[in-house]
């Protein structure tokens, strides 16, 4: 598996950065893609919804979820 890659987002008008690795960056932007929304708008609808958890591992999970569901990318929030 690639490195972690750290990259700067804004969530709800506020920079943060988030840390992954490059396969869940392009799989991020695949999911992103298939619902019509940017990398962006999908790390803030996963941040509004992670309560405690931590955001990359968050995304991670989400990533993995969305997969994992009949659809693949496509389908539902996760």
């Amino acid at each position: 598996m690639s490195g972690i890659r750290k990259r700067s987002v804004m969530i709800a008008g506020h920079p943060t950065s988030v840390s992954l690795e490059e396969p869940f960056w392009e799989a991020l932007r695949e999911i992103a893609g298939a619902r019509g929304q940017s990398v962006q708008a999908l790390i803030g609808a996963i941040d509004a919804e992670r309560g405690a958890q931590n955001l990359s591992s968050a995304i991670r999970v989400h990533v993995l979820a969305a997969v994992r569901a009949p659809g693949g990318a496509e389908a539902g929030s996760g």
